[in-house]
């Protein structure tokens, strides 16, 4: 299992989660109730409504967003340069401790 950690918008909330390898960060915050994640595409790369930011400690680690990824960025809320799709973040050991901030509104 590896940690993940999901800071609300204003940096007021954290919760930690414990995710199992080989599942995605989105998996993990609608089985946990994260507030935010809307994930209405149900994780099919098809909407933007599970937009995180990873902070920037873990940017190299989770790498950047493949073409179809960025495709769909382009309809989320407020992207910044550490922007992803939390569907498209496979969780694997070399995450432990990832950190990802939901943002302000999903699109």
């Amino acid at each position: 299992m590896t940690k993940i950690t999901f800071v609300s918008a204003d940096g007021a909330m954290r919760n930690e989660v414990e995710a199992e390898n080989g599942s995605t960060v989105m998996e993990n915050a609608i089985r946990n109730g994260i507030p935010g994640i809307d994930a209405e595409c149900g994780g099919a790369c098809a909407c933007a409504t599970c937009h995180v930011y990873v902070d920037e400690d873990w940017t190299d680690v989770v790498g950047g967003p493949e073409p179809m990824e960025e495709d769909m960025l382009d309809f989320a809320y407020d992207v910044r340069g550490n922007s992803r799709l939390s569907c498209q973040i496979i969780v694997r050991d070399e995450l432990e401790g990832l950190v990802v901030q939901v943002p302000e509104r999903q699109s």
